[in-house]
């Protein structure tokens, strides 16, 4: 009697089971990265936006209102590269959009390669220091490169970071022409990129795009605005700045969703049963990033258009391939431009740090301690690059003499703390320079990496454009739609090494090679 009696269950239960199919692999994975997004800003302007756009996405996907960066530092690249190898700059080496070549003692792109020459473009470029795969990489490998993975952006190091090492293409607008540009690292321009370049392309049409207010100036009222007249640009006027402001407008997601639907149109992307991939990036950051203060009314405006260029993303994707077919990841590059200073009457505590100076107080100091040479051989973004051979030809200690500059520069006002890279790889472990560490690759930063109090005017040597510290949290969503997805809001804070991990198993494939997160539940 027990025995059958637990027979029966047991084929209940097994049949119940395999009653509860696994989620259709979609034929298309669309991964939409927005430059800047935040989460605030996208929940305070939702009076601005229609039902098709943000507030679709909310009713029908699950929503992550606070993803986090597990490092310091976060820009775009460094973010976009996080987002497609689940893991830190740490491991897949992009710390950041440039950073100081130690060869050349300048400011190198990350995904600046002589050894391939840009179509449309004079840049040389390719994902060559990117040292991790992606999830873009992965899905290529698993289907023995039977995947088409393109990516569209405003910018190269987002096109490239996005498409991976294997992609089919990488598709980015030349801020001089308007024209569609890409490396030869992926192989021949497609025939109907360059048609678009001939036919359709920004450069057409550039006289009559113009940027004013979707609503009259009275439904702006979420910042605070000093102006009581709309604004109004008219991009051909800049002359040679004109392509370059448009791309830090929100008219550029339109041009986005233009050159991805010529992709859908044109190639045989998303249209058999074998899954592919197309990254997208859009910009939701500062027109010319200027400060929130100086363009308030284009920022609320900027989401509202972004919410209209989503919706349209959205019925594009549902007219070439059925969203029943397609699994939809959004999120955003975690981190939001820095600000001008405060205005001097409100009396904010801060100052003015000169990393040039600090840099050449630093050489003296060591000069004085360690005898005659050029110990400090350059600096940027914040970090000190030590001379390697000079230490090594007089014998000394890089440990030490790397504490003992820590030790000196932590004296200077608006300096908050100062590591250095012995610390950084070899030193104590706590939550703090973990978070640091993640953000630091031994062969691209710095010997020494400098913290400045929030507050404090970053001054830029030979620009004008200097910014103010911020430490404040910028809370950035995580949005994913699709069949199998079920419909919630979620306020528990997610790692964003977590997505390229969703992403993959979503696919069931495997995840990138230093990915070590598991995948979200969904």
């Amino acid at each position: 009697m027990k025995k059958g009696l637990i027979t029966s269950i047991l084929a209940l239960t097994f049949s119940g089971l395999q009653a509860q199919p696994l989620p259709v692999v979609p034929k298309l994975v669309v991964t939409l990265t927005i430059d800047q997004l935040r989460t605030d800003y996208m929940e305070a302007f939702s009076s601005l936006y229609g039902e098709k756009g943000f507030k679709r996405l909310i009713r029908e996907g699950k929503v992550f209102r606070q993803v986090k960066f597990p490092f310091s530092g976060i820009d775009r690249a460094s973010a976009i590269a996080t987002i497609y190898t689940g893991t830190t700059p740490s491991m897949n080496g992009i710390i950041a959009k440039h950073w100081l070549d130690s060869k050349t003692l300048r400011p190198k792109n990350c995904v600046d390669d002589p050894e391939f020459m840009g179509n449309y473009t004079d840049e040389n470029s390719s994902p060559s220091q990117l040292l991790t795969s992606t999830v873009t990489d992965e899905l290529k490998i698993a289907t023995r490169n039977a995947a088409l993975v393109y990516s569209v952006a405003p910018f190269r190091d987002a096109a490239i970071l996005s498409a991976g090492h294997a992609g089919n293409g990488a598709f980015w607008l030349n801020n001089k022409t308007g024209k569609w540009c890409g490396s030869t690292y992926y192989g021949e321009f497609p025939w109907w990129g360059s048609q678009y370049n001939d036919q359709q392309s920004l450069d057409f049409r550039i006289k009559e795009i113009e940027w004013n207010p979707i609503y009259p100036i009275t439904n702006y009222t979420f910042l605070p605005e000093w102006r009581t007249s709309p604004f109004k640009y008219k991009f051909e006027i800049e002359k040679e700045n004109k392509f370059r402001r448009l791309i830090t407008s929100p008219l550029v997601n339109d041009e986005i969703n233009r050159f991805a639907e010529e992709i859908l149109d044109k190639s045989t992307i998303g249209k058999d049963d074998i899954t592919d991939l197309l990254a997208l990036t859009y910009y939701a950051g500062n027109y010319n990033h200027r400060s929130i203060q100086e363009c308030a009314m284009e920022m609320q405006d900027t989401y509202a258009r972004l919410d209209r260029s989503i919706a349209n993303l959205l019925d594009m994707l549902e007219r070439k391939v059925g969203l029943q077919n397609i699994l939809l990841c959004i999120t955003s590059t975690g981190y939001a431009d820095p600000e001008g200073a405060d205005v001097g009457i409100y009396r904010v505590p801060g100052g003015e740090f000169y990393l040039n100076r600090c840099a050449t107080l630093l050489n003296m100091y060591l000069m004085a301690t360690y005898g005659e040479g050029q110990y400090v051989e350059g600096f940027y973004d914040r970090q000190i690059y030590l001379n390697h051979k000079l230490i090594e030809n007089k014998q000394l200690n890089l440990a030490k003499l790397q504490e003992k500059s820590a030790e000196f520069l932590v004296q200077f006002s608006g300096v908050n703390k100062v590591y250095s890279a012995y610390r950084l790889l070899l030193g104590s472990w706590s939550p703090e320079i973990e978070h640091i560490r993640n953000g630091f690759h031994r062969k691209r930063s710095g010997d020494l990496l400098i913290e400045v109090l929030p507050g404090w005017t970053i001054m830029q040597e030979n620009s004008t454009d200097n910014r103010v510290v911020r430490a404040a949290d910028i809370p950035v969503p995580l949005i994913l739609m699709g069949r199998g997805i079920k419909s919630e809001t979620t306020h528990l804070p997610v790692s964003a090494d977590h997505i390229a991990p969703t992403l993959t198993n979503f696919m069931r494939i495997r995840a990138p090679n230093a990915c070590i997160a598991t995948a979200l539940n969904y």
